[in-house]
């Protein structure tokens, strides 16, 4: 399974926030707003940016609400998995006043066997992740969609990478190094042969096939030249796997990596990484979904 440090997780937060889609965050707290105490289940949360960022939003759609004498009160019971211990204590305390019950747990969610055992999908009314999708397989993804129907959870699956990049200066290799990091997102990352650049649309066939209410939105990256340290670590990284995938042509890449570092410390350098969200609900627990219907996808 792919291992991410803090420094990069830390270094994604905020672009990951800026592209998520506010409007799928709402639609699952609608269709959770009659939940009064809201049990969520976070895979590969490394050090909990996804709770960061949906508890606030959940919290503000009225998502696990209950009165008491009188007073709106918000209610959230999260449980954090992850296989990197280390990641996992890096979770800061719940504070504020969000009544937010934070658990972490480290199992190994590329092992079936403790997947199972560790029991950590029996009875969430949400099961969400953020960028986990493009790393898993089919067998895997199609296993927890059926997980989540078995026990009439929604879902939330953030930011997975769709196979879209565009670079701002161009560069004649920049086609074919995005063909072979499509190429080398198909890889085994510990999970089996992955879904890449797939992954958003297997989800949606797979849950809409067990009879889920599906939406999909883009939650694109769009950086701009100050989000540099962003996008050296990335051209850095696709150079890399880009090398694995055709190390005859080495010596291109090479090339290409070096005047693409160029333009990033002249500040001169946009990139969009295309991602998707999803969200999903089992249709006879909608609660509010006649209005969350009308969403529809975009892009």
């Amino acid at each position: 399974m792919s291992d991410f440090s803090a420094d990069w997780l830390a270094l994604r937060e905020p672009a990951d926030r800026a592209a998520r889609s506010s409007r799928l965050a709402r639609a699952i707290a609608d269709v959770l707003a009659d939940t009064a105490e809201l049990r969520v289940v976070d895979l590969a949360a490394g050090t909990g940016a996804n709770m960061r960022y949906l508890s606030e939003h959940l919290a503000s759609h009225g998502a696990g609400a209950f009165q008491a004498s009188g007073v709106r009160v918000q209610r959230q019971s999260w449980l954090l998995v992850d296989r990197d211990a280390a990641l996992l204590a890096r979770v800061p305390a719940p504070g504020g006043p969000l009544r937010c019950r934070v658990e972490t747990r480290q199992v190994d969610l590329a092992t079936p066997s403790e997947f199972v055992k560790a029991r950590i999908l029996d009875g969430p009314a949400l099961v969400t992740a953020s960028a986990l999708l493009d790393l898993v397989s089919r067998d895997w993804l199609r296993s927890l969609a059926d997980r989540c129907h078995e026990g009439g959870a929604s879902v939330l699956f953030a930011l997975s990478y769709d196979g879209r990049i565009r670079w701002s200066p161009d560069e004649p290799e920049d086609e074919a190094i995005r063909e072979l990091v499509n190429s080398h997102q198909r890889t085994d990352k510990g999970f089996g042969p992955a879904l890449g650049p797939d992954a958003t649309g297997y989800a949606e066939q797979c849950l809409a096939n067990l009879g889920y209410r599906v939406q999909r939105e883009p939650s694109d990256w769009v950086l701009p030249p100050a989000s540099n340290d962003l996008q050296r670590q990335l051209i850095e990284g696709w150079a890399h796997a880009a090398a694995e995938i055709a190390p005859a042509r080495a010596v291109s890449i090479e090339g290409w990596r070096s005047r693409r570092v160029a333009h990033v410390d002249a500040n001169r350098s946009h990139l969009v990484v295309g991602h998707e969200d999803l969200a999903a609900w089992p249709l006879h627990g909608a609660g509010r979904a006649g209005r969350v219907g009308r969403l529809g996808r975009a892009g």
